[in-house]
């Protein structure tokens, strides 16, 4: 290559897998001959099982979509990785090109979609909270001045603190690493509710030793769509998974996901 030095070929050498990577999942995945799907610890849609095996509603998709990949690249051994994830690594796994798809219980919305992609929405979950029920509660107004809990790098934040500013509650929020550790301040007293997808709470309500002793209420704050989360600014791979997504819906496998991904039978009772 003539005009490029010996230093310049190195430097094209360490650029081009980046290059590939930020805008080429698919030109990844066949380099590689395999796609690396994240997921986090969010039953019933991600979660590793008593087996420890990582199963759920999402997993379920993900997996779906990585045998419509299998077939376009023609690629009959590809092999599936997992990466775990928390709810802030869960952004830059995708961004920063450590996972193709991040497979979980992740909101769509727009300020989101500045930063990585989606497909179409699989689920769609409102914001309630969940208190012991000695607590007193029965709606947010009845968090004045109290403590709540709120998971790190949620939508949930911004929900709450609108509802606090708007009628003066003087709540103090704390926040967790994960949702297993927000309900954990709950059962120990160090939080008076927990906001958050409700579908989150029944499901983390259920692994309790007596889930009698809690209760999801509030009138709902708004409507989450959750979707997969992909690579901005990649339009082929985005287009395989939308239209796989589509097949799924359109032929009734998005209804046997839905089956055999956990969201019609309870959650873990111990979830890893």
């Amino acid at each position: 290559m003539r005009g490029v030095t010996k230093h310049g070929l190195t430097l094209l050498c360490i650029l081009a897998p980046l290059a590939a990577t930020a805008g080429d999942t698919l030109g990844k995945i066949r380099d590689s001959q395999s796609i690396t799907l994240a997921y986090r610890q969010t039953a019933p849609f991600s979660y590793t099982n008593e087996n420890k095996q990582i199963v759920g509603y999402s997993i379920d998709m993900c997996l779906k979509i990585a045998e419509a990949v299998k077939r376009e690249l023609k690629l009959p051994n590809l092999k599936v990785a997992y990466l775990p994830v928390d709810s802030a690594t869960r952004f830059s796994s995708i961004i920063e090109g450590k996972a193709d798809l991040e497979c979980g219980s992740t909101t769509n919305n727009a300020d989101r979609r500045t930063r990585v992609g989606f497909t179409v929405p699989h689920f769609f979950s409102s914001v309630r909270m969940l208190v012991k029920n000695n607590k007193g509660i029965k709606n947010w107004s009845d968090l004045k001045d109290k403590t709540i809990v709120i998971t790190k790098s949620t939508t949930t934040i911004d929900l709450v603190n609108d509802r606090s500013n708007v009628r003066a509650l003087n709540i103090k929020v704390l926040e967790s690493q994960d949702d297993g550790e927000a309900f954990a301040f709950i059962e120990q007293g160090k939080a008076d509710a927990f906001p958050m997808d409700d579908v989150l709470l029944y499901s983390l309500r259920s692994t309790a030793k007596n889930p009698a002793t809690f209760t999801v209420l509030g009138d709902p704050l708004s409507v989450e769509p959750y979707s997969l989360m992909l690579r901005k600014d990649d339009p082929a791979f985005k287009k395989l998974v939308d239209r796989e997504m589509v097949r799924l819906i359109n032929e009734g496998e998005f209804q046997k996901c839905i089956a055999t991904g956990s969201l019609s039978r309870p959650a873990p009772k111990a979830p890893i």
